[in-house]
């Protein structure tokens, strides 16, 4: 089992007992749709598409780049402002360079390094996509789609070069670092916007975890008029 099914697998756990409300309430989702999105995934994983056969091989995993597509397209258009949508879709730009330009760089070959390379896209996509999102939507998109996009790059530049090769996107290691990618950025989102908010004293969650405003404190002067108009 891979880690991105390891990973699905304790989401769905946390969403079913119902200790995700508050992020999924954040993201414009219930607890039943995050369900039934982990579960698409999980399913999608194993089934590969057939797109193109002859000098390349091409397939699309549904699992790994339909669906996870799908939902960040969902989740960026249910964003509250138009700028919350300009900063997810900059950051999965910025998220699919950046990963581009570390594949460019560093040589991952099994047995002579010291990360596997899909921990190293997974948590760079979740950290540049957090840091440039900056909400959990925001976030989320810009990581999920920066991997697919770094896929995309790959199979753009193996046509162009003409290179013999084998594509499958969205499946093996891209699949794993879709998910990891996912989730760190939402966690980021999570841990650092809810301390700023307390912090500037903006939100608070009410008993459902939505976050609501922290009431204004009353004046001595309106409690001074509120005492003199009741008596």
């Amino acid at each position: 089992m891979t880690v991105g099914l390891i990973l699905l697998l304790a989401v769905s756990v946390v969403v079913f007992l119902g200790l995700a409300h508050r992020v999924l309430d954040r993201m414009h989702l219930n607890d039943k749709q995050a369900l039934v999105a982990v579960l698409l995934i999980l399913v999608g994983g194993f089934v590969d598409i057939p797109i193109y056969r002859g000098l390349w091989t091409i397939s699309l995993n549904l699992g790994g780049s339909v669906i996870p597509v799908i939902i960040s397209i969902y989740v960026l258009s249910r964003a509250d402002t138009p700028s919350e949508t300009r900063r997810g879709i900059l950051s999965a730009v910025a998220t699919g360079a950046a990963l581009v330009a570390i594949s460019k760089v560093f040589t991952f070959e099994e047995g002579r390094t010291i990360i596997d390379s899909i921990y190293v896209f997974g948590l760079v996509a979740g950290v540049i996509a957090y840091l440039l999102g900056r909400s959990r939507r925001a976030a989320f998109a810009g990581a999920v789609l920066g991997v697919v996009l770094l896929d995309i790059a790959h199979l753009v530049e193996v046509v162009i070069r003409r290179m013999p090769s084998t594509v499958n996107l969205g499946g093996a290691g891209a699949f794993d670092a879709v998910v990891i990618a996912g989730i760190i950025a939402v966690g980021l989102a999570e841990i650092f916007g809810e301390t700023m908010e307390r912090l500037q004293g903006g939100h608070m969650p009410d008993s459902k975890g939505r976050a609501d405003k922290v009431p204004e404190p009353v004046s001595r002067e309106t409690e001074t008029l509120a005492e003199e108009s009741e008596e």
